[in-house]
């Protein structure tokens, strides 16, 4: 790449590429990072190789819930390493620790939660705000070749000047017809990280994404997500999501994800990091 060239933009079928775990023992993988906005090994990326690595180790069941914490960022030029612990399995049940590491460096624990396929006792799911569906809302860019974005209503997070409630809601679809559930589920995760910062900074004047990085300081600390349901990796998903507290350094939010026809098929929560960096001022 010359001097003052952009670099490529990272595509889908890399992000795939890193969804390819290699076995290096009992309970043991090693995966290939995706540098997309920046040398560091993205959230996104870990949790999405988790419920690789745990659905790989308990075959038959299906990655109902899994909650992340991240410790350290990582190198996006080196690979990851991935342990896996069962902590428990059973004929309906198994609970899995996936910790993310690079040599002697801890980046990021996973617990993870699979059960096996049951039928509905009872049923019922949360309301679909309405949108007018992904034809009705403006395309934006997207980090990576091969995923399309889409915000519903006039809405810009990285712009401070544009104040609006702590919401947000936008569809996301993956152009692949891939067809696993790990890797759906490794997909939807990806789309679910990346927004709830600016969602939390929607209300406050002078505040946007456009800041992080510069002089706040910016991160995710912790995100969860549970599936409820199944999916196809590249249909269009509503992420609808709202900020429910900011304040002391932290922003909390919940999402919900749902089809275009209106099934809810997972939720997410994110406690993040929104404070001003050394030297910088708000």
């Amino acid at each position: 790449m010359s001097a003052g060239e952009a670099p490529a933009r990272p595509t889908l079928d890399g992000l795939l590429a890193v969804l390819r775990l290699e076995r290096e023992g009992e309970g043991r993988y090693t995966a290939s990072c995706l540098a997309t906005e920046g040398p560091v090994v993205p959230g996104a990326q870990m949790i999405a190789q988790a419920i690789v690595a745990a659905t790989a180790e308990a075959q038959g069941k299906r990655v109902t819930s899994i909650h992340s914490n991240f410790a350290r960022t990582g190198r996006a030029d080196q690979p990851v390493t991935l342990e896996v612990d069962k902590f428990h399995e059973g004929r309906s049940l198994a609970s899995i620790t996936v910790t993310v590491t690079q040599g002697e460096r801890r980046l990021a624990r996973s617990l993870v939660l699979l059960g096996a396929d049951e039928a509905d006792v009872i049923r019922h799911d949360s309301e679909p705000p309405a949108t007018g569906g992904p034809d009705a809302s403006a395309a934006q860019d997207s980090h990576l070749e091969g995923h399309e974005q889409r915000t519903v209503g006039a809405v810009d997070v990285f712009d401070p000047a544009l104040v609006g409630p702590p919401e947000l809601q936008y569809w996301s679809r993956w152009a692949t017809d891939r067809t696993e559930r790990d890797v759906a589920q490794a997909l939807l995760t990806w789309a679910s990280t990346n927004s709830f910062i600016g969602t939390a900074m929607r209300p406050h004047e002078g505040v946007g994404l456009s800041r992080a990085h510069r002089n706040l300081s910016t991160g995710v600390l912790s995100h969860a997500l549970f599936f409820h349901d199944d999916f196809a990796a590249g249909e269009w998903l509503l992420y609808s999501l709202r900020s429910t507290f900011t304040g002391g350094g932290r922003a909390f939010g919940v999402g919900e994800v749902f089809t275009e026809d209106g099934r809810l098929v997972a939720t997410c929560t994110q406690e993040s990091m929104i404070r001003p960096m050394t030297g910088g001022a708000l």
